[in-house]
């Protein structure tokens, strides 16, 4: 409070401007460690902050250890639930550890929009987390420049990836296969198979899973049904299903779909999980109160973010070394829409 017993306004970014004889867009450059101020410009932008007490918080810490406490996260989706867990994870973890997140969002898969986001989350410098579950993720990942510190949330990979690959992922083939298997155990002569999209190879690790399941019960593999991420695309599948008797039993490659799945089934007269056993995928929060409460494989999507984030920050903080692991532990949810298949006859 100054003498006339009004309280000090804070400084602002232009006051150090001002106070260190240089644009606020070079102090915002010196902020973000940009790389293209030089040293005496730096130090004196440095002391005008020490001097205004300019955001005192995480900002002087960063400037202080020469490190920007920030990360930056490039996804192209923030609503789907997976995605959008992943995100709170990360901002868990980086809020614990006094981290500042921001987020980059992929609007397109063309590689200059990919480019051009990619630079500037380079730009704000710091750490990077790319969610690598559709083109523009994956794109994205393989055009952080080397020196930059980056993990990547990654779809299942088809084989251990090398040291130098900074992956976290979820075991999304195990997970196919514990829930096809479950579905089978129920006495059902095979289960057919409702898939998302797979955006970075032609086989997802869930259809791997479910198939791989199949091949050891010695059960007939149906072709596929390709859904889309929402429930309308499921419930175009169910209705295509619904029409065929043999069908008794149906895996969705998400909780969105299986819900589209299950209204269809309703519309179609066919009972769950009296006909028609169906299950999910993920655990998303309104699996458990759909009517049948929904089977599903629950997937730690906020504890894969905050994994990202303590991997990243390792490399950051130097007191780790980069390597890729697998997390998430598929866990089966038993609920209301499984059970045995109806009598023959």
């Amino acid at each position: 409070m100054n003498v006339t017993g009004h309280t000090r306004r804070p400084a602002s970014i232009r006051d150090v401007a001002t106070a260190a004889g240089v644009s606020y867009q070079t102090v915002s450059r010196v902020i973000n460690g940009h790389h293209s101020v030089k040293p005496s410009t730096r130090e004196r932008v440095l002391a005008a902050i020490d001097e205004l007490g300019f955001r005192r918080n995480a900002t002087a810490l960063a400037l202080a250890s020469g490190r920007t406490r920030a990360v930056t996260v490039l996804t192209a989706n923030t609503t789907h639930y997976g995605y959008a867990s992943i995100l709170r994870g990360v901002e868990e973890a980086a809020r614990a550890a006094s981290y500042a997140v921001g987020i980059g969002v992929l609007e397109s898969a063309d590689e200059p929009a990919v480019a051009a986001e990619v630079q500037r989350a380079a730009d704000a410098s710091g750490g990077l987390i790319v969610i690598a579950y559709d083109p523009a993720g994956v794109r994205a990942l393989a055009a952080v420049p080397a020196e930059l510190p980056v993990v990547g949330v990654v779809e299942t990979p088809t084989s251990p990836p090398g040291g130098d690959r900074p992956w976290v992922w979820t075991d999304d083939r195990e997970a196919a296969h514990e829930a096809t298997r479950h579905l089978l155990s129920l006495g059902h002569e095979t289960v057919h198979y409702v898939a998302i999209p797979s955006n970075t190879r032609r086989t997802s690790a869930r259809t791997t899973g479910w198939r791989q399941a199949l091949k050891e019960a010695g059960a007939p593999e149906p072709r596929p049904v390709q859904g889309s991420w929402g429930p309308a695309g499921g419930h175009a599948a169910g209705l295509r299903l619904a029409k065929d008797p043999a069908v008794t039993a149906i895996l969705c490659g998400n909780d969105d779909l299986a819900l589209g799945v299950l209204r269809a089934l309703h519309e179609a007269g066919r009972s769950v999980p009296g006909e028609v056993s169906v299950a999910g995928f993920d655990d998303a929060p309104h699996s458990a109160y759909l009517t049948p409460s929904l089977t599903t494989v629950r997937l730690d999507f906020t504890g894969l973010g905050r994994s990202a984030f303590a991997l990243l920050h390792g490399v950051l903080e130097q007191s780790a070394q980069i390597a890729p692991h697998p997390v998430s532990v598929p866990e089966l949810v038993v609920r209301e829409s499984s059970g045995p298949p109806p009598a023959r006859g």
